[in-house]
């Protein structure tokens, strides 16, 4: 990771950021060796596989098959050599041998098949390595390279970021992105801060207001003492436990490594042993050695392979085909285990837009509920605010004529004027246009805003001539599917979802009370989000996190397993978390869940087949003497039909299942 930002241009929006990412993926893909070399493997594999079996002479196929070994098999084989000298015996190395030993006594094709296993497994694994290691460097674009410091009698210069010091002060200009943690000392504006907190809505920032690196100043300008070093700001935090959590994400792996080790000394201790007892005993060596290349033929875990992969591929590709997009067979298997589910609200159990949800005309304003919203939405058209937005966009969908304005103004945080119809209207917090007033009219325009805020509302005030003539009330609106996924996450896990949210504690209730939420957590930064996945995971819990933005990324990477919304989903939501729901379809989550412990059943019962099959063909090779094209037949025999239970999961009818599974 570079130690500075000197060298990233700013300021970087969402989308050219991900235009940009974009090519340097496929650029990573292409430059991963153990890529290309599975691939090559990989093909070379299906030519020589197609004229084995169309008669082509051997020797057409047989040096393909040959190069199959060298591409897909010198990898692994170089790693295993290089554990050995650290006395570790690996299984790619183990399989490696295997191989070998097939083409040995003529079995060219199951080796070739093993290799092509195990390099595509590998290639997998460096490709989803190289996307997160590329995902975390993209979270740095969010802060700007420079930004402009006042020196002595405010003289501007501008320095790179990563140079700023504790104390520097810096003028934030309109449109700007912040440049460091801090404090303002002068001006007002609105920062569009979602990225830290998640918030739908700018915030807005005064004398003494903390504001944070990478976000976006709104209309106003700003002066901002810097209270953080680089190194220690939230984004910087962000980045840091993302990597943390990424690299001690899947604690199994030290139990699979252990069972790897033994098995592989296991097997390599046994097909010694059944090498060398025959020969003790008198017996001659083309028998000895043949009786030990069957042993590793159908000793070889082949079918335990495809007896864990089929279920979870399948189960993968069904889920894409429905929406979701489900990084890895690891990440698969680990949704079927979550008992725990965390929802973030803004953009997840919400769409993420705000909406006009009551319109209210005062009493004596003479204003129907279509002649207030008109008049607000005529003042706020100019406006480029969220608030205007959901105002203007609710006046259109009521079909209602907007009036022409003139001597439109906008002050940031306070609100916008205008002249509608030739009366002066004013647009804006409650609180700020009220400040000071006593009248009867502003005094019930205080308590309507008052009444609809604790119900978790945004409030706008309109104006009309100096005199308060109604409210309206904004809120980010519940997905439809929203009560109905936890009412079936509920099921599923048996504990029902918490909320955990940055926004403020009375929206956060209001939406989880509308959901079916009890547990709620509001008002968390990151580090609050992830310390509440933490508490969960000490208690023994499963968590999974369902998130969309970049604030949401640290505990996708803690959690237990992440799903990220990939409609508004930032870019490192997307590449953090485990599995992506790309059409936003939340109700989802529940069905993919109930598909993958679908999938993990299908897993024990393909590896009860596969050791049936091992055990009885093991067996039988050593209390007897079994053929080897019998043993060829028993193995393929054991790898088909674990494969083909493992395809169960492709049908349609098996997500379908996964639903009604999901709502019972």
């Amino acid at each position: 990771m570079p130690s500075t930002l000197t060298e990233r241009p700013a300021p970087v929006t969402a989308a050219t950021a991900r235009d940009a990412a974009a090519p340097k993926r496929r650029t990573r893909v292409l430059a991963l060796a153990e890529a290309r070399w599975a691939g090559a493997s990989l093909v070379l594999f299906l030519i020589a596989l197609s004229l084995q079996l169309t008669g082509a002479p051997a020797g057409a196929w047989g040096p393909l098959y040959a190069l199959t070994y060298l591409t897909g098999g010198w990898e692994p084989a170089w790693a295993g050599v290089k554990a050995l000298k650290d006395k570790t015996l690996d299984v790619d190395l183990l399989m490696v041998v295997a191989a070998i030993g097939a083409a040995s006594i003529g079995q060219v094709m199951d080796g070739a098949l093993l290799i092509v296993i195990f390099a595509t497994s590998g290639a997998l694994e460096a490709l989803a390595t190289a996307r997160t290691q590329d995902a975390v460097r993209g979270l740095l674009d969010l802060a700007p390279a420079t930004a402009t410091r006042l020196g002595d009698g405010g003289r501007e210069e501008t320095v790179a970021t990563a140079g700023l010091a504790v104390g520097d002060t810096l003028l934030i200009r309109p449109g700007e992105r912040i440049g460091a943690d801090g404090r303002v000392l002068a001006g007002a504006s609105e920062v569009d801060q979602a990225t830290i907190t998640g918030e739908p809505l700018p915030v807005a920032k005064q004398t003494g207001d903390e504001v944070f690196a990478g976000t976006l100043n709104g209309t106003g300008a700003l002066r901002v003492a810097v209270e953080r070093d680089a190194a220690d700001s939230v984004i910087a935090r962000i980045v840091a436990m993302v990597e943390e959590a990424s690299g001690t994400k899947a604690p199994t792996q030290l139990f699979i490594e252990k069972v790897e080790q033994r098995y592989s000394l296991g097997m390599v201790a046994a097909t010694l042993a059944v090498f060398a007892i025959p020969l003790g005993f008198g017996a001659d060596l083309t028998s000895s050695l043949l009786r030990a290349m069957t042993f590793m033929i159908v000793a070889s875990p082949c079918a335990v392979v495809l007896a864990t992969m089929p279920p979870l591929l399948s189960a993968i590709a069904n889920a894409g085909r429905h929406g979701v997009l489900v990084k890895s067979a690891v990440v698969m298997e680990r949704l079927g285990q979550v008992d725990t589910v965390a929802l973030d609200k803004t953009g997840t159990l919400t769409e993420g837009t705000p909406r006009v949800t009551d319109i209210r005309p005062l009493a004596g304003s003479d204003l129907s509920e279509d002649a207030l919203l008109a008049l607000a939405a005529a003042a706020e058209h100019p406006s480029e605010h969220p608030l205007a937005r959901a105002v203007v966009d609710a006046a259109r969908t009521r079909g209602l004529d907007i009036p022409e304005v003139r001597d439109f103004d906008s002050a940031p945080g306070t609100g916008v004027t205008a002249t509608v119809d030739g009366a002066a209207v004013a647009v804006g917090a409650p609180a700020r246009l009220l400040d000071g007033a006593t009248d009867t009219h502003s005094a019930e325009a205080a308590a309507l805003a008052e009444e609809l805020e604790n119900d978790g509302r945004t409030t706008v005030l309109v104006v009309r001539e100096g005199v308060p003539v109604g409210i309206l009330g904004v809120a980010d609106r519940l997905r439809p599917d929203a009560a109905a996924t936890v009412t079936a996450l509920k099921a599923l896990t048996g504990t029902a979802p918490m909320l955990v949210t940055g926004d403020n504690p009375r929206a956060a209730a209001r939406l989880a009370a509308e959901a079916g939420i009890g547990d709620v957590r509001a008002g968390l930064l990151p580090q609050d989000k992830v310390a509440a996945v933490r508490e969960q995971e000490s208690a023994g819990r499963k968590t999974l996190v369902v998130g969309d933005g970049v604030n949401d990324a640290p505990a996708l990477a803690a959690a237990h397993t992440g799903i990220a919304m990939g409609r508004a989903g930032s870019d490192l939501a997307l590449e953090t978390a485990d599995a992506v729901i790309v059409r936003d379809e939340l109700a989802t989550v529940p069905k993919v869940i109930a598909l993958s412990r679908a999938a993990r059943r299908l897993v024990v019962q393909n590896l009860v087949i596969a050791g049936v099959f091992i055990t009885g063909l093991v067996v039988w090779d050593l209390v007897a003497s079994l053929p080897l094209p019998l043993g060829v037949l028993g193995h393929e025999g054991s790898t088909v039909i674990v494969g083909l239970n493992g395809l169960r999961l492709l049908r349609d009818a098996a997500w379908k299942r996964a639903g009604a599974g999901a709502v019972r």
